[in-house]
């Protein structure tokens, strides 16, 4: 609860932190804010001519002329989701090294900041993709409304995370470089780009085991085939998300004081 209360009595730091970092993202860009639709669509022609045209994909039961884009958009978007917040989160601290050190406040607004500013980019990609939707006729219609539950476990899962790799890159710098090298093995561990149902049988327990292949397919559920997720398929990221918020908050309140120190 103090931790709530501490993140409450500095919301006006909280906003002024997300305003500021939105502002020195684009200020010496001539298109802004647009960059952060051109990425990801840059990266999903790419993905889509390569798997769709070239290697031939195709989506059991989806024979629509935009079901692989849909597919492929829908894991995309939230994918980078998880990366940003978890990839900027476990450099929080080392970046804001000069503030803490200077100013007396709480060091857990940083994540929250992060993740606030992480949301605002995605909604600007995710709003096309929803426009998209609409303009082709795939819109889920009311279906569309259980991809709120299912942000907010990502979010949780990734506050864990990030966390965690924040405090730890903090006394240990090689995390960071070891998250990225797991992150490229995890983006092709999870059905992103191609439809789970290609793997052969005995390899489908590494699904199981990848709380962000449970993730990717709820929402590729939601907007391929316009159905509401598995819920009980989402029990497990859930149970560990928490798990590791938990791990994460007691990690803090036992270094805090020692990572001023560290940095």
């Amino acid at each position: 609860m103090s931790l709530l209360k501490e993140l409450w009595d500095y919301r006006g730091f909280i906003k002024g932190s997300v305003k500021r970092e939105f502002q020195l993202n684009y200020q010496n860009s001539m298109l802004g804010a647009a960059w952060t639709i051109i990425n990801p669509l840059a990266m999903i022609v790419v993905y889509t001519v390569i798997f769709s045209k070239v290697m031939k994909t195709r989506l059991p039961g989806n024979a629509g002329t935009f079901s692989y884009s849909i597919f492929l958009c829908s894991g995309l978007f939230t994918w980078n989701l998880f990366v940003e917040i978890t990839c900027k989160t476990q450099n929080i601290f080392i970046t804001n090294a000069n503030l803490i050190k200077k100013l007396s406040f709480p060091r857990i607004t940083l994540p929250v900041v992060v993740v606030l500013n992480a949301l605002i980019n995605f909604l600007i990609g995710f709003s096309l993709f929803i426009i998209f939707l609409i303009i082709t006729g795939n819109f889920p219609g009311w279906v569309f409304i259980s991809i709120l539950p299912v942000i907010t476990l990502q979010i949780i899962f990734s506050i864990g995370v990030g966390i965690i790799l924040g405090i730890l890159n903090v006394f240990f710098r090689d995390v960071g470089q070891l998250y990225s090298v797991i992150l490229q093995f995890w983006f092709w561990l999870t059905p992103i780009v191609y439809s789970p149902t290609i793997i052969p049988e005995k390899m489908r327990l590494g699904l199981k085991v990848n709380p962000m292949a449970s993730i990717m397919n709820a929402y590729q559920g939601i907007f391929v085939e316009k159905q509401i997720p598995q819920w009980h398929s989402l029990i497990y990221p859930v149970v560990l998300g928490l798990i590791l918020c938990m791990i994460g908050i007691k990690l803090y309140i036992r270094c805090s004081a020692d990572m001023v120190d560290e940095l």
